[in-house]
């Protein structure tokens, strides 16, 4: 039986993260991903800029792909009432296509070993963990779970947020449209759910939305929902009228769940979407995956680091580390998205902050995080 010391259970941005950072301190990194390098994701594409120093660290070269600047946002509710503001930090319009296949290409540099697998179990005994996979058995010391929002390990985990309801779906699509401004992310709001533009590095404009499956479920297919839902803001009907769609179909996630998870699950340290989903309207996901792989790493680097592994003390320090990092921005965003998925509680809101637009960029920075470095 193969035995690699750590495995990594999903090779995105998180995976990947933690491999890189552990495989500079000599340990033996193995990602199991089911998918091929590169490919597309379902993500909003808008990469916080309070990471950017951390993966300075990571010797992950970010300017390569020449990643969009953005420094503005713009909000709209369904009948089209709009507010612009500047971006507290910022962040880079950047594809998971060419995020993703950066950190994989960086994580082979540094000796990561990834195999194009299917986890199908993970099992704790004996101080240690059996992985089974579609190609087979390995053992391992410890184990990071980077899979994502969902996975069916999370039932063979026996996850409680599994068997809670999942009412949402996300659907994202590129765009060609050439007067859509670089510098901007834009948020519209529509019946049921929100929709996130904003530049990639390829110039295509990524179209990302979430949507209550209640308001998905009324329209026959796809193209309907976005004509006869969406488009009733007016912003977003003149954005899908002047742009031409790049991908032969959009891409889809269902039964999202935002409910509360554990950082730790049967000795699992869990990372990203798959330890905590945060709302999209925050625009926060992709940092926080990558910060809670540089929390994960540094717990067991620490831990390491005394000559004898206390897997008690490893799981609580990641666990107070994760909670004091995200649990107010989990929060935030819950609460943000209630009053921006009501109506008439958007509309107020609005109102208040167009009287005074301090009030905005303070509520963005309680989704967000300082500079990680």
């Amino acid at each position: 039986m193969k035995t690699p010391k750590i495995v990594i259970v999903g090779g995105g941005l998180a995976g990947l993260t933690a491999a890189i950072h552990l495989s500079k301190t000599g340990h033996k990194i193995t990602v199991f991903e089911k998918e091929s390098y590169p490919h597309h994701k379902v993500c909003g594409e808008y990469l916080s800029a309070e990471v950017l120093p951390y993966l300075e660290y990571l010797k992950i070269p970010l300017e390569a792909l020449n990643p969009v600047r953005i420094n503005r946002l713009q909000f709209s509710t369904v009948n089209g009432s709009s507010l612009d503001t500047e971006l507290p930090m910022g962040g880079l319009g950047v594809s998971r296509y060419a995020l993703d296949n950066l950190f994989f290409q960086t994580a082979l540099e540094n000796g990561v070993e990834v195999l194009q697998e299917k986890v199908l179990q993970v099992s704790y005994e004996e101080n240690g963990f059996k992985i089974n996979t579609t190609a087979g058995n390995y053992s391992a010391y410890i184990v990071l779970g980077a899979y994502g929002k969902r996975s069916g390990l999370d039932r063979e985990l026996e996850r409680p947020f599994f068997k809670e309801p999942a009412p949402w779906v996300a659907v994202k699509s590129h765009f060609k449209n050439d007067t859509f401004p670089n510098d901007l992310v834009a948020l519209h709001n529509f019946e049921g759910g929100y929709c996130g533009l904003s530049k990639t590095e390829s110039g295509a404009v990524n179209c990302c939305y979430l949507s209550t499956y209640k308001s998905f479920k009324a329209a026959k297919d796809l193209d309907t929902h976005q004509k006869e839902v969406l488009q009733k803001n007016p912003f977003l009907k003149q954005f899908f009228e002047e742009s031409e769609q790049l991908f032969k179909k959009p891409l889809t996630i269902a039964q999202i769940s935002f409910s509360r998870k554990n950082a730790v699950q049967d000795h699992v340290l869990m990372l990203g979407d798959a330890a905590g989903l945060i709302h999209p309207l925050c625009g926060n996901g992709m940092a926080m995956a990558i910060h809670s792989a540089k929390l994960a790493s540094e717990s067991i680097i620490n831990a390491f680091g005394s000559g004898t592994l206390d897997r008690e003390v490893l799981e609580q320090q990641y666990t107070k580390k994760w909670n004091r990092e995200f649990h107010r921005r989990l929060t935030a965003g819950k609460w943000l998205q209630k009053v921006l998925l009501n109506d008439s509680l958007a509309e107020m809101s609005q109102k208040l902050i167009s009287k005074m637009p301090f009030l905005l960029p303070a509520i963005i920075k309680q989704t967000h995080g300082k500079l990680v470095v």
